[in-house]
């Protein structure tokens, strides 16, 4: 179990490293003002969406392949009146 734990935790962090460097990048090239800021922030801004699309991505295949239940699962977002009420916690009580 703690491997599991390590590979995610892997993964976000390496998500978030990549992340912080790219907007360390963008910080640096906009106050030398470098020709190549504009190039470094349009980087950015497609990174803010792909680096965590795809640490997401990786977390699901892993979960999927492990045959384990993850954060990135499809089903945590279904609605709560779609779930069974003895899944969420909360008894269902007759008013009879």
């Amino acid at each position: 179990m703690e491997k599991k734990r390590k590979v995610k935790r892997i993964a976000a962090l390496t998500a978030a490293v990549l992340l912080a460097g790219m907007y360390l990048a963008a910080l640096l090239a906009a106050a030398l003002d470098t020709t190549a800021a504009g190039t470094i922030f349009r980087i950015c801004l497609i990174g803010t969406v792909t680096v965590p699309l795809i640490a997401w991505l990786f977390i699901w295949i892993y979960g999927q392949l492990a045959g384990k239940d993850t954060i990135a699962d499809l089903h945590l977002m279904e609605d709560a009146e779609d779930r069974n009420p003895q899944d969420s916690g909360v008894e269902e009580t007759s008013d009879k």
